[in-house]
């Protein structure tokens, strides 16, 4: 029986460190891991212990490029255990910063992490020589939403505005009228990023994923909504934790998760969009088509061509909020202490993100669990390497190690994880 292990040590430009392993059995995928051996972070052991309120700054260190998903979740979790909702005006300011970090990390990842997979370079310094003017505007879509977290959040990285109630501050309409500007520029670049990289070349790949995102009456969700799924799923958010778990695996320090009795699933920008192509608006959808992208998709490769779509959507989204914006009577909503569980649901660049609080009377936090966006996709990650491996076996080693790290790429799993491969092993017997 011929063996071939395709191994890759160390996975460079990772949040953590990870290696992936493909095991080819007599012609056939027997096994595709992602290891995942990043040292635990205990941020939820951090938690347990500290008062309510600090748990949305606490939270929002888990990472640097996405800390709205996590501060924003913490919030919601926090006023559901209480017993509160803020008012729309004060939503409608969160949604706005929510809109500045999709704007800024779909715009680093389709130009300076994934583009150079399509065009043949190995990263995107080198690709600036032939594409620069992609670059420049990949780089200037992204300055604007890093400036729309430090308008509203005080700074662009873990942003500290953001507070269980509302806000610690609230913008004056001038203030945000810089913004608008800037938006429009971002928008016509990001047009510009979607019709450049709807040429790109697409492997030939379709998965049959059960997809899950949140889903909003009326809105493209990101903050708000109901979880649903491709496959009939269709929950509040307290109810997360009866329909979906997560597991230790002996190769991952990270956690999978599963949809209980189905197995895997697939969040982000491809859920998003097969869920939720109805709540884009009629311009939008036509711009979708004009990139090629129909109702539905099912090509992970493509997942390229979603994002710079949600950067147009999130421009487009941000000036109406701030065209609409008047200044709320107050920053945040007053609060009372008191036992409970919240729930907090919101839909970071990379996928749904979900908290769990349990805090006591005196508001103190004695059990939280949060899953991100990465830990809920590892499963699909793997499942997805396999059928891509398995279809193209014919492939040099060298060769099917790239197609594996693009499909890595694919999910842009964090900042970091842009998954380059530095070293490989293939062992034949």
């Amino acid at each position: 029986m011929a063996t071939r292990t395709i191994g890759v040590e160390l996975l460079a430009r990772v949040e953590g460190e990870g290696a992936l392993n493909i095991h080819i059995e007599d012609g056939r995928v027997s096994a595709a891991q992602l290891e995942i051996f990043e040292p635990p972070r205990f941020f939820e052991a951090l938690l347990r212990g500290r008062g309510y309120s600090e748990a949305p700054d606490i939270a929002a260190r888990i990472c640097g490029i996405c800390p709205i998903a996590y501060q924003l979740g913490a919030a919601l979790a926090m006023e559901h255990a209480l017993g509160v909702a803020v008012p729309a005006a004060l939503r409608g300011l969160r949604r706005l910063i929510y809109c500045g970090e999709w704007i800024e990390s779909h715009a680093l990842h389709i130009v300076m992490l994934h583009a150079p997979d399509f065009l043949g370079y190995p990263d995107a310094v080198q690709m600036a020589r032939d594409h620069g003017d992609a670059v420049k505007a990949g780089l200037a879509i992204k300055r604007t939403g890093n400036e729309i977290m430090r308008t509203l959040g005080g700074r662009e990285i873990h942003p500290i505005n953001v507070k269980v109630g509302g806000f610690h501050r609230i913008p004056s309409e001038r203030e945000l009228e810089p913004l608008v500007e800037k938006l429009e520029h971002a928008r016509q670049l990001a047009v510009g990023i979607l019709e450049w990289a709807s040429e790109f070349r697409f492997p030939e790949v379709e998965r049959d994923y059960e997809f899950v995102a949140m889903r909003h009456p009326q809105e493209y969700a990101i903050d708000e909504g109901r979880i649903v799924s491709s496959r009939g799923l269709d929950i509040s958010i307290p109810q997360y934790d009866a329909h979906f778990e997560e597991r230790q695996v002996v190769h991952s320090t990270a956690l999978q998760s599963a949809i209980r009795g189905r197995g895997s699933y697939l969040v982000g920008p491809l859920a998003r969009y097969n869920l939720n192509f109805d709540r884009l608006p009629d311009a939008l959808r036509a711009l979708a088509r004009q990139a090629g992208l129909g109702e539905t998709c099912r090509n992970p490769f493509k997942s390229i061509l979603v994002r710079a779509l949600e950067v147009v959507y999130a421009c487009e989204e941000a000036l109406r909020l701030i065209r609409a914006y008047q200044v709320p009577p107050a920053a945040s909503i007053p609060l009372s202490v008191r036992a409970g569980t919240g729930h907090g649901c919101t839909e970071a660049p990379r996928g749904i993100c979900h908290h769990r609080y349990e805090i006591d009377a005196d508001g103190i936090i004695g059990g939280a669990r949060i899953a991100p966006p990465t830990s809920q996709n590892q499963l699909s990650i793997e499942e997805d390497l396999k059928e891509i491996a398995a279809h193209n076996l014919d492939l040099a080693d060298a060769d099917l190690r790239t197609l594996c790290e693009r499909a890595i790429r694919n999910y842009d799993p964090c900042i970091s994880c842009s998954a380059h491969f530095l070293k490989l092993t293939v062992d034949r017997n």
